[in-house]
């Protein structure tokens, strides 16, 4: 009997630690979160119910690359959002699978995190992972059904893994798939600029460039010519140089409205030709330039500003003020303004690793 026992309780002591061994390598959801490092801004107001987490960043930066996202597997997100460019792309107006070529130019992703007035140019997606999920489905870009990205994500091991790292089941869903998009992009924060070291006293700027700050940020004043500036801080102030706003900023007049932008999301008649006003942050780094990439240099959106803004039912009326005589910005001036435009980019976001391809 006491031989029986023995043997009892050394089987019963292998089963306990097989089945301990078991649970230490049992995949389960990792909650740690994610520290978002955004130095001197203020903090974000992230939504609550898709908290950061190292394991859903992890997913949604491994998904920003996938090209399995793509019909032909051929294209990714970051096809069209490429990192040296601070997440957009050179191109006018950018090519999907099939070829076709869209009808704006590709915005750039960084700061998502502080924007706080729907997605895209036009505004059609509500939150940033509603955005996620409609390049997929674009028939202009990735050309591909959710059900089938779901299909071939689950003939992947990794993610079946990380599914459950992240969201604590293996089960692939269209909404996990945007919810870790979503916290990806979150966290591509870019506030390293020469601007940023100058505010902090650790840079110094040229006096072409401090002449550029000052006609930046200085109010257009007809009547005072010698101390009327740029007014550019109207529209492209804060901390992150945008405003929340869908504005006309006088591209066109109303009879050459091509694309009507805000009111193709809200219907709204007065929302004709608004288009959301992105950050100057980084915008060295992302041309050309408007909803449209009409311009291909600073040099070009300046002398818009200065001298080329069209009337229209819709044009901003601070813009509309200066029609009388511009901006009178001398040639010195404009150059000086892209000057300062320039120290707002931030070269660190174009190789920080965290933000890279995984693969």
């Amino acid at each position: 009997m006491k031989k029986i026992t023995i043997l009892s309780v050394l089987t019963l002591l292998l089963m306990f630690i097989f089945n301990a061994c078991n649970k230490e390598t049992e995949l389960v959801k990792d909650d740690t979160a994610y520290q978002l490092n955004y130095g001197d801004f203020p903090a974000p107001q992230l939504a609550q119910d898709n908290p950061l987490t190292i394991q859903g960043v992890a997913l949604g930066r491994k998904l920003f690359y996938e090209k399995a996202l793509s019909k032909d597997g051929s294209q990714m997100c970051a096809s069209c959002h490429i990192q040296e460019n601070a997440f957009t792309d050179l191109d006018r107006f950018s090519a999907g699978v099939e070829g076709f070529l869209g009808g704006r130019q590709s915005m750039a992703i960084f700061n998502m995190a502080w924007h706080n007035n729907e997605f895209f140019w036009d505004g059609r997606a509500h939150l940033l992972r509603d955005q996620a999920l409609l390049p997929i489905q674009d028939s202009l870009e990735l050309n591909e059904s959710l059900e089938n990205v779901i299909a071939k994500l689950k003939d992947l091991p990794y993610y079946t893994d990380q599914f459950v790292r992240a969201f604590g089941s293996d089960e692939i869903t269209a909404l996990n798939i945007s919810l870790a998009l979503e916290q990806f992009m979150l966290t591509i924060v870019s506030n390293n600029s020469k601007y940023d070291d100058y505010l902090a006293g650790n840079a110094t700027l040229s006096t072409s460039e401090l002449n550029g700050e000052e006609l930046f940020f200085a109010e257009y004043n007809e009547f005072f010519p010698n101390v009327s500036g740029a007014d550019c801080a109207h529209c492209h102030g804060g901390f992150n140089f945008e405003n929340d706003n869908y504005m006309n900023n006088g591209l066109d007049i109303d009879a050459d409205f091509e694309d009507l932008g805000r009111f193709k999301a809200t219907g709204d008649p007065q929302d004709n030709a608004k288009f959301k006003v992105p950050s100057l942050r980084n915008i060295e780094l992302t041309p050309p330039f408007m909803h449209d990439g009409r311009f291909a240099t600073l040099e070009d959106v300046v002398e818009h500003y200065n001298s080329g803004i069209h009337t229209s039912s819709t044009v901003d009326p601070a813009l509309l003020s200066t029609q009388n005589t511009g901006l009178m910005l001398s040639s010195q001036d404009q150059a000086d303004l892209v000057a300062f435009l320039k120290t707002l980019t931030d070269l660190t976001i174009t190789t920080n690793p965290e933000f890279s391809d995984p693969n």
